[in-house]
Order: C-alpha cells, then structure tokens, then sequence
C-alpha cells in the first residue's frame, strides 16, 4: 500500500494568484467592454465636453499634470482637441462591434484619456474618472470575447478584478482623503450645507431646514466608503445588493445637488453577472420577435 502525500497548505502568495486571477466568463468581459465603449461615446459627446474649447485657451494657462510632464505633452490646439474628440468616438463605436479588441480597444484607452488630461490641465481633476482608465488599459487584454462566449479565463478574472479593486479604491480612499485634508472635522462640519446651499435642486432644499439630517448623512457616507472593501468577502447576492445601494445613493446624490460620478458608476457593473443579465435580455427580445411574426399556414412551402 502506497503512502498518500500530507496535504500541503496553500499559501498566502497561492491564494492571492488565485484570488486576482478568478478565471470568469468571457462573455462577461465582452458585455463590459460593450457598456465602457458606449458609455465613451456618450461622455465625450454629452456629459465631460470641456476639453475641445481648451483648443481655443491661451498656452499660459496651461498646466501639465504628472502625466504630461512625463510624456512631455504639448499644451492643447483646436486641431489636437478635435482629433482626440472625433477619433475617440470613432475607435469607440469601431470597438463596439468587437472586432481588433486589442488594437481599437487602446486607441480609444489613449484617445479618451488624453482628451480627458486636457481638460483636466485648466482646471480641477475629477477623481472618478481615474477607475475608468484602468478599465480602458486593461480590458482590451483579454482579446476576443463575444456576448455568447460561455468559456472561463483567468485573463479576463485578472482584468476584471482590476476594475474591480479600482472602483473600491475610489471610494476608500475618498474617505481617506476626507480625513488627511479635512480632518475629521469634514464628518462634523457643514461640508453638505454648503453643497446644498452652492448647487442645491428644489428637492434638497427642505434639509436645510433640519440640518441634522445633511449632518448624519455625513457620517454615513464616510462610513460607506471607508468600508466599501468589505464588498470582495460577500456573496454574489449581497454584492448585487450593494451595488444597488450604491448605485440608489448616486441618484439621490444627483437629484440633491446635481453631481454624478458617471463613469464610475459603469465601472461598479464589474462586480455583477452581467452575461447573465444579457442572455436573459437576448432572450426576452428574442421571444417578443417571434411573438410578432405572423404564424405560416399549414402546407405553406413558399
């Protein structure tokens, strides 16, 4: 009788290899990249279109961040403004048939992100937009991937919980960041009287007449963030749940003082089965198409 080998106890490297590479649905990472493509189109064109008129601003105010001191970018001109704007939506809607994943998918990752540098050069820098270049850079690693794709790849686990861990980022180290510059007095203080009182809708307007409630919403906030990385240790149902309350929190927030963190809020859907959500939308489309078409008569052969 052979000896059996003792069962040796995985390590903590081993466990994090497989914690970070999770291999998940292809088809996963093909309804996410279709979402990010579309969601591009939409923000250049609609929602963050202050870099094209940065083409027409005076050098002198030209401010490079750490990204272009590095990489030595020119300060903006209507011709590069353009080019970024107009070749970023066409390499987005190119990327969305699925095709050249790699090549498309990170000419729109450099097309996007230094027309959003340059906006960023004039002015403040919004931080939610820092998860959505992770997702751009990374996702297209993964190569072809089609809404269908019922294979599992450690490739795209990996680019997924990137964007994953970059969207959690977001949250705890605002919470972080609320604490270094503000001190713990931002949790006690008037931070969203004054919100209300600057950009305030009708809708908000009423707290600031029981202040105590913008007061405790504070502290809720900041303890939702500074705890947003719990969401890796729960269940699939619950993390499905959390994103619902986050996603709940960001409309309340908008509807109270007009402030949305759009393309954060695309990155969150990493954390959900999202090539569940589409066969099953595949398959409601496809059953009211056929619901509609006329039925052929018996013995019709034509």
């Amino acid at each position: 009788m052979s000896r059996q080998d003792p069962v040796r106890p995985v390590s903590a490297a081993r466990r994090l290899q497989g914690w970070l590479f999770e291999p998940v649905p292809v088809a996963r990472v093909a309804v996410l990249r279709l979402l990010v493509f579309a969601f591009v189109v939409v923000d250049v064109l609609l929602l963050h279109t202050s870099g094209w008129y940065h083409g027409w601003a005076d050098p002198v105010w030209y401010e490079p961040l750490l990204l272009g001191t590095a990489l030595h970018l020119p300060a903006a001109t209507v011709v590069l403004v353009q080019v970024l704007k107009w070749g970023c939506v066409a390499a987005a809607l190119a990327a969305m048939t699925g095709r050249a994943p790699r090549l498309l998918g990170w000419t729109v990752a450099v097309a996007w992100t230094w027309y959003q540098y340059v906006a960023f050069s004039y002015g403040k820098v919004d931080h939610d937009r820092a998860d959505f270049v992770v997702a751009l850079a990374l996702l297209p690693t993964v190569g072809l991937a089609h809404l269908s794709d019922r294979r599992r790849s450690e490739a795209a686990g990996f680019a997924l919980r990137a964007v994953q861990l970059a969207a959690v980022a977001t949250y705890f180290l605002s919470a972080w960041a609320k604490v270094r510059f503000g001190g713990w007095e931002w949790v006690n203080s008037a931070t969203m009287v004054r919100a209300v009182v600057r950009r305030g809708t009708p809708m908000a307007q009423w707290l600031l007449e029981v202040p105590w409630t913008l007061h405790w919403f504070q502290w809720v906030l900041f303890t939702a963030e500074l705890t947003s990385p719990v969401i890796f240790l729960l269940s699939e149902r619950w993390r499905r749940r959390v994103v619902a309350a986050w996603f709940v929190f960001h409309a309340m927030t908008y509807a109270a003082i007009t402030i949305a963190f759009w393309p954060h809020l695309v990155m969150m859907l990493a954390f959900l089965p999202l090539e569940r959500y589409a066969a099953s939308l595949r398959a409601r489309v496809g059953d009211l198409w056929r619901g509609r078409l006329p039925a052929r008569p018996v013995g019709d052969r034509s």
